[in-house]
């Protein structure tokens, strides 16, 4: 195997002061930092007295800079990733160099670090054993409550323009779910609001938030099989018609908005 190798480095999401020690080695001792601006990254490195080439990796050259810096790796040089803030590859570019990387044979080291969806899922005080991260939320209203519906806690980044009329959405099913707005997180203006759905809907429709935002929901009432009447039903039927179960759970879903995997634990469940 080369001696080069890709190290992914996780970045403050708002106070510099939370860089690790590793992140900042990482970057002293690597050939090249791939980041997606470089003048944000040179405020990070400057900070903390760090020299580094960098160059530029963004979702628009994120492809053919990949193929440049698997080429570098094969040579023996040790590239660091970043994004402007957070871990690579959550929501932010680094999947098509890391899968690059790795189908070349080369080595990857991901160093632990700040993460907003962590953060933000801490601090909201819901339950944190089960959860799903839904990046940026789907703008259309039937695939917004289909994800609402999750039994698990969800967390999920959203443009504070687009905060209300989401909390919105979610108020029309279910106006008691639990939600945080984690707003600014590690910022000197960081607030993590509480409430209600119908309650936040309510708030931010008069005032949208300013700043970055991550939402967290709690997780739907698990239903009884008896609530999900006629789509159960005709789940039933159809698997009795020879369908596969997974595949008609998904159609099933699509029509009622109830999720495929709930439909297909309860049938499972009736046995």
């Amino acid at each position: 195997m080369s001696a080069g190798r890709l190290v992914v480095c996780p970045t403050p999401i708002g106070n510099l002061e939370d860089v690790t020690l590793r992140v900042l080695s990482a970057l002293r001792d690597a050939d090249v930092v791939a980041c997606e601006d470089t003048r944000r990254t040179r405020v990070l490195l400057d900070r903390y007295g760090v020299r580094a080439r960098l160059v530029s990796y963004h979702e628009h050259n994120e492809r053919a800079r990949a193929g440049e810096l698997v080429a570098r790796m094969q040579a023996g040089d040790v590239v660091a990733l970043v994004s402007d803030a957070g871990m690579p590859l959550v929501s932010d570019p680094g999947f098509v160099l890391v899968r690059e990387a790795v189908a070349a044979g080369l080595g990857v080291e991901v160093l632990p670090g700040p993460s907003a969806v962590l953060t933000a899922l801490v601090a909201s005080g819901l339950p944190a054993e089960r959860w799903r991260f839904a990046g940026f939320l789907p703008r259309k209203r039937a695939e917004l409550r289909a994800l609402f519906a999750a039994p698990e806690t969800l967390v999920a980044f959203e443009s504070p323009r687009r905060v209300a009329a989401s909390l919105a959405a979610l108020a029309e099913a279910d106006p008691d779910r639990p939600v945080a707005v984690c707003r600014e997180l590690t910022k000197v203006h960081e607030e993590v609001v509480r409430g209600t759905a119908a309650e936040l809907a309510a708030r931010y429709g008069e005032a949208p938030p300013r700043g970055e935002v991550v939402l967290v929901v709690g997780p739907a009432a698990a239903e009884a099989e008896s609530d999900l009447g006629p789509a159960l039903d005709a789940l039933a039927r159809l698997v009795e018609a020879g369908a596969r179960t997974r595949p008609a759970a998904s159609v099933v879903a699509g029509l009622t908005g109830i999720p495929a995997n709930r439909l297909y634990r309860a049938l499972a469940e009736r046995g």
